[in-house]
């Protein structure tokens, strides 16, 4: 795995990609180990943003042995360079997955992979990257998008996301999230972008809903509508369904629904109940219910992710 990086390099980004990349075996997570490299343009001193600089010791030509290549966002962003969009292709071009968070998307628009495939960025530049890139299909409204062997994330903490994703993708989900509990983030994040954009922090003028959320997790198995949910938020159906998406940006069904696939995920992995016992368990009632949802969310079928991800 490489990260690439060029001067203005945001910290964040790197800093992000080393904390699922580069962390060292723990046997308390049995985590996989990657061999994470940094490669810049010209090795040695990289300008950095935010008043201090890194020290690279590897140039461009070590992306050639990557199977994942990621392009860290770096502050001029909208003067990619054609050297890293060369590299990036060529690497494309043999196969390699190509992982591009925040404004590092411009890189990818300008190696052309962008060109008919869904995108995303940090949602201020998402109109910047569209008209640049009139051929990409933007989508303003999430954290990430995984379309074919290219990953872009949306700003800096959305790169988690991403990152994530990939390792439940490779992994699976217990392992993205032994991954998140050790950084002390969610697994997966529901809602999008589209949260952020009107206000940086949820209105929210009683209580948080995150002890609700909490015993939700809990209870999957039960009756979980929203009139079950209000009543025990103390809140009106309308009421509590509008609090609900402002505090996840997402529904009360979708969120639901979104936690007892991720449920179902650690069940398929870790045991070898029946898939209707599963179904059951989880909330869904059988497993037709059981393998609509969990093949939209997750595109395969609870069987074939069994197989595939089975401890």
């Amino acid at each position: 795995m490489v990260v690439v990086v060029q001067d203005g390099a945001e910290p964040f980004g790197l800093g992000s990609m080393c904390e699922v990349w580069a962390e060292p075996y723990h046997p308390d997570d049995d985590n996989p180990v990657f061999d994470f490299k940094v490669a810049t343009p010209r090795p040695g001193r990289v300008r950095g943003a935010s008043g201090f600089d890194l020290h690279v010791e590897h140039g461009l030509d070590v992306v050639a042995e990557a199977d994942l290549v990621c392009v860290c966002p770096k502050r001029d962003y909208l003067d990619p360079s054609p050297e890293v969009a060369a590299v990036v292709r060529a690497a494309y071009d043999r196969g390699a997955t190509i992982f591009a968070h925040c404004t590092a998307a411009f890189v990818l628009g300008e190696a052309g992979l962008l060109d008919g495939r869904r995108c995303t960025t940090h949602w201020r530049h998402v109109d910047a990257l569209a008209e640049r890139y009139p051929e990409a299909k933007v989508d303003a409204d999430v954290l990430y998008v995984h379309d074919g062997p290219v990953v872009t994330g949306a700003g800096s903490a959305a790169g988690l996301d991403a990152a994530l994703h990939l390792l439940r993708e490779t992994f699976g989900a217990a392992t993205a999230a032994t991954t998140a509990r050790r950084m002390v983030v969610p697994p997966h994040r529901d809602g999008g972008q589209a949260q952020f954009i009107a206000h940086a922090v949820p209105d929210c003028d009683a209580e948080t809903l995150g002890p609700l959320l909490t015993w939700i997790v809990e209870h999957l198995g039960e009756d979980l509508d929203v009139e079950t949910l209000a009543r025990r938020a103390l809140m009106s159906p309308r009421t509590f369904a509008r609090r609900f998406r402002a505090e996840t940006g997402a529904t009360p069904h979708a969120w639901v629904t979104r936690q007892r696939v991720l449920r179902a995920e650690q069940l398929l992995e870790r045991s070898d109940k029946p898939v209707e016992w599963i179904a059951t368990e989880v909330g869904f009632g059988n497993a037709a219910t059981l393998r609509h949802h969990f093949s939209r969310v997750r595109g395969v079928s609870p069987q074939q992710y069994r197989r595939q991800f089975a401890c």
